[in-house]
C-alpha cells in the first residue's frame, strides 16, 4: 500500500480516527509521517508529545483548559495526591490547603504539626468546668479503684441526691 500523501513510498504509519461517528484512516510513509509530526507519537510515550502533536498544546495548557489545578513547584494535581497518597512538595500544602485540611485534621487530630515530643502547650479552647455531678462521678470511680468503699458509698449517696433534685 502506498502513502496517501505522496503516492510514492510504501505506507508504514497507519492512523485511524473516529470523530463523532465518522471514521477516517490515513496511510503514510515514514517521510510524510515525520513531516506531519506523526512519526514518533508513542515512542517514548508522553502526554506532552502525544497531545502536543495532535492539538498543538502542552500538558500545562491542557490542564488549564480542563480546569485542573497544579502546584507551580512540582506540577502535582490534587488527583495525583489522592491517587498516590503523598503530597508532591511543601508548596502543595498551600496550593491545596482547602482540599487537604479535612483529611489532615481527621488523620492527625490537628492541622498544625507539633512534633513527637511536645514540650510546650498550644493555645486551646478553654475547657468547660465539670459539673458537680461529673466531679462526684469521677471521685466515685477513684474511690472504688482505691477500694475505699465507705467513701464510695458516701459519694454514691451524694450523686443520688443530686440526680433526684435535678431530675
Amino acid at each position: 500500500m502506498f502513502c496517501e500523501k505522496c503516492n510514492k513510498n510504501e505506507a508504514t504509519t497507519f492512523i485511524k480516527q473516529n470523530i463523532n461517528g465518522k471514521k477516517t484512516e490515513m496511510h503514510l510513509c515514514a517521510d510524510c509521517a515525520k513531516e506531519m509530526g506523526m512519526d514518533n507519537l508513542f515512542e517514548p510515550f508522553s502526554i506532552d508529545s502525544f497531545f502536543g502533536n495532535f492539538l498543538g498544546a502542552s500538558n500545562a495548557a491542557l490542564n488549564s483548559i480542563a480546569g485542573i489545578e497544579r502546584c507551580a513547584s512540582c506540577g502535582s494535581s490534587f488527583n495525583d495526591i489522592v491517587r498516590s497518597g503523598r503530597v508532591g512538595c511543601a508548596d502543595c500544602y498551600d496550593k491545596f490547603f482547602d482540599k487537604l485540611e479535612p483529611s489532615i485534621r481527621k488523620l492527625h487530630g490537628n492541622i498544625k504539626h507539633v512534633g513527637k515530643n511536645v514540650t510546650y502547650t498550644e493555645e486551646q479552647e478553654p475547657k468547660e468546668e465539670k459539673s458537680e455531678l461529673d466531679k462526684l462521678k469521677d471521685e466515685l470511680k477513684q474511690a472504688v479503684k482505691n477500694q475505699e468503699f465507705e467513701q464510695a458509698a458516701v459519694i454514691r449517696d451524694k450523686i443520688k441526691e443530686l440526680e433526684e433534685n435535678n431530675g
